[in-house]
């Protein structure tokens, strides 16, 4: 039996378009399960406000303890002059058991009542102070020349910033040997300081601390 072609080709161009829609939508229901194509986002790798990270401070943590306050230092003087400028009462004597025995006032500040052949009382410097360890002692016995403060609290004087206003005096006359008390902690001139002489002590004569105290107005 013979076929009509006429009669079957548009039936197998039908066939052929069905084919291609079929195959059309197999290949877009595969895209869209591909991962690739639409990844997914992860709400652990994005830090917000409610889950803070290692950058992130919270209130909880610790707050830093406040700095100890720090301890007070003595000031330094680099010359006799500044000394006498600076202390109420400049005197020579001897350190005794009941106090210190003037025998010359060298300068007093104005106001000031003390007079050679009277008695003052010596207080100790602030133990608070860092420098205090490093300071010598006055002894009964020592004869010296004493730069000083007053406490008008206490009616007493303190020496100069410890053994800065401390000098040491050997002889007698204008021409006794003063030498500071401390090597570290000693003037370094009379009227300029010697960058030279700094650490090593200081030595002058009597008559010289006169001279500059009486410069002192």
């Amino acid at each position: 039996m013979a076929v009509d072609l006429r009669r079957t080709r548009p039936l197998w161009a039908t066939a052929a378009a069905v084919l291609a829609v079929a195959a059309l939508s197999a290949c877009g229901s595969t895209e869209a399960a591909d991962p690739v194509a639409a990844p997914a986002t992860s709400s652990a790798a994005t830090p917000t406000d409610a889950t803070p990270t290692d950058a992130t401070p919270t209130d909880a943590a610790p707050t830093a303890a406040a700095p100890p306050p720090v301890t007070g230092k003595l000031r330094g003087y680099g010359t006799v002059r500044q000394l006498s400028e600076t202390a109420d009462l400049v005197v020579r004597g001897e350190v005794e058991a009941a106090g210190f025995r003037v025998d010359e006032v060298l300068r007093a500040a104005t106001g000031s009542s003390v007079r050679a052949g009277e008695r003052i009382t010596l207080a100790s410097l602030d133990g608070g102070v860092a420098d205090m360890a490093h300071m010598s002692k006055l002894e009964t016995g020592q004869v010296v020349v004493l730069y000083l403060a007053q406490d008008p609290a206490a009616s007493a004087f303190r020496t100069l910033s410890g053994d800065f206003g401390v000098f040491d005096v050997t002889g007698s006359g204008d021409d006794a040997v003063a030498a500071s008390r401390s090597q570290a902690m000693a003037v370094s001139g009379l009227l300029a300081e010697d960058p030279a002489a700094s650490g090593h002590g200081f030595r002058t004569t009597l008559g010289q601390l006169r001279a500059v105290a009486a410069q002192v107005k």
